[in-house]
């Protein structure tokens, strides 16, 4: 981790992310005070590895330009194989030309405060931990486990912190508090835009030099 420090030049922060059936793209301008997020979001086709490209460059032109993008922030998976790990790819080849920091997270942590939210978590108080799970028909389980923060208890904010990343698992602990998995793309984009702003106002910056894919099993056709 390197430090970096801010512009007043208006910049972009541009958020990859994908989930088992769609990939899509937000935007948030780094000068505004009212942030309006711009987002694109497209479900899957045959010919992901060309559109994927096309699209990100069709979004950023559209929207601002490569040059204006003052740090990128992606989801690592688990998710759809091909896509995360295009996303990957493609976010670092970025990341390394225009020389600007990449922020990535797993899918898992980026639902998980909606998940928790959207429930009844008072008792996950005190750093207890829970897991975000995806049953598989037959190889058991890809999980990954979590634990919340009040970081404001005026507004009740969360910060939700990855304890282990998702991998497979026969059988869940016992007794364990867990959560399916349930992605909402434009939601999921929204909040990388937020943990990477919240980065950039810290002034913490990431290389891409070991951002790899989450990716527990083989791909199956």
């Amino acid at each position: 981790m390197f430090q970096r420090k801010k512009t007043n030049i208006s910049k972009s922060i541009l958020a990859l992310h994908c989930t088992d059936k769609s990939f899509g793209f937000g935007l948030r301008e780094l000068n505004k005070n009212n942030f309006q997020n711009k987002f694109f979001i497209k479900d899957f086709d045959k010919d992901l590895s060309n559109n994927l490209i096309e699209d990100l460059s069709f979004f950023i032109n559209k929207n601002s330009s490569f040059k204006l993008i003052e740090r990128i922030v992606i989801t690592l998976g688990p998710s759809n194989f091909n896509a995360s790990r295009l996303i990957v790819t493609c976010s670092k080849s970025l990341s390394q030309q225009i020389r600007c920091s990449l922020d990535s997270y797993s899918s898992f942590q980026i639902i998980a405060k909606r998940l928790i939210t959207n429930n009844n978590y008072s008792n996950l108080k005190n750093n207890k931990s829970f897991w975000i799970i995806n049953k598989l028909k037959k190889r058991g389980y890809i999980a990954g486990k979590y634990n919340i923060e009040l970081k404001n208890i005026q507004t009740q904010e969360l910060i939700v912190n990855e304890v282990v990343r998702p991998k497979l698992y026969k059988n869940l602990e016992k007794n364990s508090i867990h959560f399916e998995v349930s992605f909402n793309i434009k939601e999921e984009l929204e909040e990388l835009l937020n943990l990477s702003y919240l980065n950039y106002q810290n002034s913490i910056s990431n290389s891409w030099e070991d951002v790899l894919p989450i990716y527990p099993i083989s791909p199956v056709n």
